[in-house]
């Protein structure tokens, strides 16, 4: 099912962070029907640095090829600000359309951008964005690759302005529209009453950042049709990788983890490295 179908109907969509191949698979295999490709989750693991635009566009296309090569389930993918002007986010769409992405999330913040949920953002014009954004579905080979439009203008300019450039967005032709960082339930709502019936409307969850924490039936209450929680995988991972890595040093041997983590077949069951390995037999020797 394309992700514009899913869209379509009236169940949130609830899209996972993922960074890489295996983090990909296994939400596939817990039941997710669409994953989204977060630029800080793979700044975070692909360079071990903060969301605050070092990743570059071709890293993220090298590992949403990777990705679409594992899974297939859409993929919404972080284009940041489209990595400069209206040329170069038109680039970035046929890239990433290219790479397999089924949605691009685009962003009205300047070159180099910053996470969502950090402070002193800047904003480019309203009407540049819009251009950007049109710029890209003039770009997008097929109707079904979605273009997300995102403003972080709630902490910079306010909600009124940050509601009024997505009415831009809108009309430029976004297909789906993202508000960062709302600082409240309330915010949420009245964003929800706003846009909720008229455009699938995105809620980013993020620990500890500037919007609480909500459950995805809650938002889709609240008018939401997508719920992304982007770097949450890293931050879990992140904490077992210190606490794996600290029991190494201090005992000298895994066995005090042993409880906590795959043994050598528990993984490769996981990747499938049985099945690979028939089916390489099986297409190495196909008269055997």
């Amino acid at each position: 099912m394309s992700l514009r179908l899913r869209l379509s109907q009236s169940q949130i969509l609830v899209a996972p962070g993922v960074y890489d191949g295996i983090t990909a698979a296994l939400a596939q295999a817990a039941g997710f029907e669409a994953l989204y490709l977060s630029g800080a989750a793979v700044a975070y693991t692909r360079l071990g640095r903060p969301d605050i635009g070092l990743t570059t566009a071709s890293e993220m296309a090298d590992t949403m090829a990777l990705i679409a090569d594992r899974v297939d389930v859409p993929v919404i993918i972080d284009a940041d600000t489209g990595f400069g002007n209206a040329l170069n986010a038109q680039r970035t769409m046929r890239a990433y359309e290219r790479a397999g992405a089924s949605a691009l999330q685009v962003e009205d913040q300047t070159y180099p951008k910053r996470c969502g949920h950090l402070k002193d953002k800047s904003l480019i014009p309203r009407a540049e964005m819009a251009g950007k954004i049109a710029a890209m579905a003039d770009a997008r080979a097929s109707e079904d690759t979605l273009i997300i439009a995102r403003t972080d203008a709630i902490a910079v300019e306010g909600i009124d302005a940050a509601m009024t450039r997505a009415e831009s967005y809108i009309a430029a032709g976004a297909d789906a529209l993202f508000i960062e960082a709302p600082r409240s339930g309330a915010e949420l709502e009245m964003l929800g009453r706003t846009f909720g019936h008229r455009i699938p409307l995105l809620a980013n969850m993020v620990e500890g950042g500037a919007t609480p924490i909500s459950g995805a039936r809650d938002l889709q209450a609240m008018g939401f049709s997508i719920a992304i929680f982007p770097g949450g995988i890293v931050r879990a991972l992140a904490k077992t990788a210190q606490d794996y890595y600290a029991s190494l040093h201090a005992h000298g041997s895994n066995r005090p983890f042993a409880d906590r983590m795959f043994d050598f077949d528990g993984l490769n069951s996981v990747i499938g490295t049985p099945e690979m390995l028939e089916d390489g037999q099986k297409w190495g020797n196909p008269d055997g």
